[in-house]
């Protein structure tokens, strides 16, 4: 007899089947991770910076404006991203 739990992911199998990836996709889903990650940091780092030199400045308005282009952008790589990774995935679901 069967537990819930096996069933369950018997169920969870069929719906979406696990993809399997070949080596040289999980190397491009690292690099990807890798360069994106590259990015975020360069932009976090930027906007730090410009972050840093309004609070000296004593301009929150600017600061807080700074802050939301950090959230954008973070936001905004991440789905970039994301959207890259998925179109490796689909190549193996092509196939």
């Amino acid at each position: 007899m069967k537990s819930a739990y096996e069933l369950a992911m018997e169920r969870l199998s069929k719906q979406s089947p696990t993809i399997k990836l070949t080596d040289r996709q999980k190397q491009e889903l690292a690099d990807l991770d890798s360069r994106y990650a590259a990015k975020i940091a360069e932009r976090e780092i930027a906007l730090t910076g410009e972050i840093e030199h309004q609070l000296a400045a004593g301009d929150h308005e600017k600061v807080e404006t700074a802050q939301k282009q950090l959230v954008s952008e973070r936001k905004s790589l991440q789905a970039e991203l994301e959207d890259k990774k998925e179109r490796i995935r689909q190549q193996s679901r092509g196939k």
